[in-house]
């Protein structure tokens, strides 16, 4: 089984939420139909970054960094490019 770290924006005011799941696919659909408390009032969604995982713990540990400061910078940095076209 893989575990994912996603990472979504939403297309109604640009903010980001980052995540981790087991189903990628079920778990975006959830998003967008408002289903998840933290992301219901700015759907709808798009995926705009995944990782994936053999482990949970790796998977929970990734989240846990990208929600940090240095995570929010790395986040820049990987897609830096993807920011820069909006």
């Amino acid at each position: 089984m893989f575990y994912y770290v996603y990472i979504l924006k939403s297309l109604r005011n640009k903010s980001l939420y980052i995540g981790y799941t087991s189903d990628l696919k079920k778990r975006i659909k959830k998003h967008n139909k408002g289903e998840s408390l933290a992301t219901k009032s700015f759907i709808p969604y798009e995926l705009i970054f995944y990782e994936g995982f053999l482990n949970k713990i790796d998977a929970k540990n990734r989240e846990k960094y990208f929600k940090s400061g240095y995570g929010r910078i790395s986040i820049n940095k990987m897609l830096k490019k993807y920011f820069k076209n909006l």
